[in-house]
């Protein structure tokens, strides 16, 4: 299997992650790739029309789009029940807090993008705020969940330590730690995890 990724990328870290809690990281290539809004990649458009990352190639050729499907797709070769529970009332209210990290992560690329890649003078700052307010509303929103933080490692806690790394990547002075000390408790007992410590993004 091949999966595409950048050290940057909290969608493809998220797989990571998974993919050594599974056991399967050493059946998997990880292959670099590059992908930005408006700079054309043909090679990787020939991949996913999407032209996102991550993607995992299957060895029969098979395209994955999606982390999470991905990270299902991981956790079912694992036996199943590793990351994602298998039934009941729990599987739905683990697949529903990560699909919050999920969209936290959306927003948060897109504050990115309006700051940094869109030329300054077609930036909406109200637009780019809106983004930036669902995702700090949903960091308070697992402040207020010590189920979910306290809960056996699962896809919805990778999702948010994916969530927290790229606030700590990216928008470094958000003060997110001092907003949210359970959620700072929370990542600095993740960061022991070597899933987690291993794939933290290099300094930018």
């Amino acid at each position: 299997m091949k999966l595409t990724f950048s050290p940057a990328s909290p969608f493809a870290r998220k797989v990571r992650i998974a993919a050594i809690e599974t056991g399967l990281i050493d059946k998997i290539e990880l292959t670099p790739a590059a992908v930005a809004p408006a700079q054309p990649n043909e090679e990787y458009s020939k991949i996913t029309p999407l032209k996102k990352l991550p993607v995992l190639i299957l060895d029969n050729g098979e395209v994955l789009l999606d982390s999470y499907v991905i990270v299902e797709y991981l956790d079912e070769l694992a036996g199943g029940g590793k990351l994602i529970p298998t039934s009941g009332a729990e599987r739905w209210r683990v697949k529903s807090d990560h699909s919050l990290t999920q969209g936290m992560l959306d927003s948060m690329l897109l504050c990115r993008y309006e700051g940094m890649v869109r030329p300054e003078p077609l930036r909406w700052k109200g637009w780019s705020d809106d983004h930036w307010n669902r995702a700090w509303a949903g960091m308070a929103r697992f402040e207020s969940k010590p189920e979910v933080l306290a809960a056996p490692f699962n896809i919805a806690q990778i999702g948010l330590v994916c969530v927290l790394g790229y606030a700590d990547f990216r928008f470094a002075d958000c003060g997110w730690r001092k907003a949210f000390p359970k959620l700072d408790a929370f990542y600095q007992k993740m960061m022991e995890r070597p899933s987690v410590k291993v794939s933290v993004p290099p300094p930018a």
